[in-house]
């Protein structure tokens, strides 16, 4: 589906309707398509209220819903092996049963558990538009 950047916020909460019971997300996109953007637009959506930044450096960031608790937010861009995230505990969150939104996470997929929603985010037919396709991966 196409649309324009104005619309991320209803399309991110369409998805979080769309795949309301699972809580993996797994968001592809070359770099300057949006995975940040939409991921701002999806803690918006599931009520996270404080400034959602892209994890580049942190590796993972840790925001809290109201309805839903802790929020986890990856980007594995910076990652050189799956190691490093293992390091890091990433089974520990996966496993916790709270959302997960995954940036740059080709990495570290064969250790990701299913199902989860495969988000793929492309550039549109002009510079402020965006082609979003899900998929459920089980």
């Amino acid at each position: 589906m196409e649309f324009s950047l104005e619309k991320i916020d209803k399309i991110a909460c369409d998805i979080v309707n769309q795949y309301s019971e699972y809580r993996i997300f797994v968001l592809n996109g070359e770099m300057g398509t949006g995975k940040t953007t939409f991921s701002k637009a999806f803690c918006k959506c599931i009520g996270v209220d404080e400034e959602v930044n892209s994890p580049t450096f942190a590796i993972a960031n840790v925001y809290h819903s109201e309805d839903f608790g802790e929020v986890f937010h990856f980007d594995f861009y910076r990652l050189e092996d799956a190691q490093e995230a293992i390091e890091i505990g990433l089974s520990d969150y996966l496993y916790a049963g709270k959302y997960c939104l995954m940036e740059w996470s080709d990495i570290i997929i064969d250790y990701v558990p299913k199902p989860y929603v495969e988000i793929n985010i492309t550039l549109g037919e002009s510079i402020n538009t965006r082609l979003v396709e899900t998929k459920l991966i089980d």
